[in-house]
């Protein structure tokens, strides 16, 4: 049972389903989970151009208020019933640390929970979304010049984001450490990453930061794993980092999707309060 879905998002993404809040919150009690936490994209800042063809990787600025009083409508007709976090998905964006922090402080006082995700590699003065589409993700091959130069820019970033000082409201979970293996049953790898992840794991235990265990990559055809894997998700474990389960549910069916790969022996957490 998944006592807490701490990665969900909702009508304001606009890559996503227009299903409505109150129909999440339904299935999740009827999934019998306690909680969840809705975790839309934070708008990205003014001054980045959204490198996707269609500019809709996040919420937008005029949405931002009406997703916080969303939420809170949603939290104060379904207390006692289930808990309700409002939270964001925070995109760390090398270069953009300072626009990030600004944005943290202006939304951090009404958040209950929020998670820092890398969608973005830079390269040279150009930015990618490495889980686009396979289409993408292609081209930055030939940009980086290799799959293995896309891994190793993206773990970096990771480490960066990890490592970014971006005030007293930066997320304490970071989002599918993983997310840059999307793709790999059409662009393997055949390098090992055991080491990347061990000291990424490392730094997260440092900083006393949680990790996302979503679920996702599992219903994704050209991954078929979660966002981490078993083994990286035994390195937390030995490490006592507290795992989040995440959905990552763009849909109202998307909830509780690909729960069934997860690692059995996992120990799954609530989200702690973000301030």
């Amino acid at each position: 049972m998944i006592i807490h879905d701490g990665h969900v998002h909702t009508p304001f993404c606009p890559h996503g389903s227009k299903d409505q809040l109150d129909c999440y919150i339904q299935k999740a009690i009827e999934l019998n989970i306690k909680g969840i936490t809705f975790t839309e994209h934070a708008p990205l800042p003014l001054d980045f151009v959204d490198p996707v063809p269609e500019k809709d990787s996040a919420m937008t600025w005029e949405n931002l208020t009406p997703y916080i009083q969303g939420i809170q409508q949603l939290k104060e007709k379904y207390k006692g019933e289930i808990t309700i976090l409002l939270g964001l998905e925070v995109d760390f964006i090398e270069g953009y640390e300072e626009q990030t922090r600004k944005i943290l402080n202006e939304v951090g006082p009404y958040l209950d929970d929020a998670i820092l995700s890398v969608h973005f590699l830079k390269h040279n003065n150009r930015y990618f979304c490495l889980d686009y589409s396979p289409e993408m993700f292609k081209t930055m091959i030939s940009v980086f010049g290799s799959v293995e130069a896309i891994y190793d820019a993206y773990f970096t970033t990771v480490q960066k984001s990890i490592d970014a000082n971006l005030g007293t409201y930066k997320p304490k979970r970071i989002g599918h450490i993983s997310l840059v293996k999307k793709f790999q049953q059409k662009f393997p790898t055949t390098k090992s990453y055991d080491t990347v992840f061990s000291q990424l794991l490392d730094s997260i235990k440092e900083k006393e930061m949680a990790l996302d265990y979503n679920s996702a990559g599992v219903v994704k055809p050209l991954c078929g794993e979660p966002y981490p894997p078993e083994s990286v998700i035994k390195g937390a474990l030995e490490r006592k980092i507290p795992l989040i389960y995440g959905s990552d549910a763009h849909s109202v069916k998307g909830l509780s999707q690909g729960i069934e790969k997860l690692y059995s022996g996992a120990t799954l957490s609530v989200p702690e309060p973000l301030s």
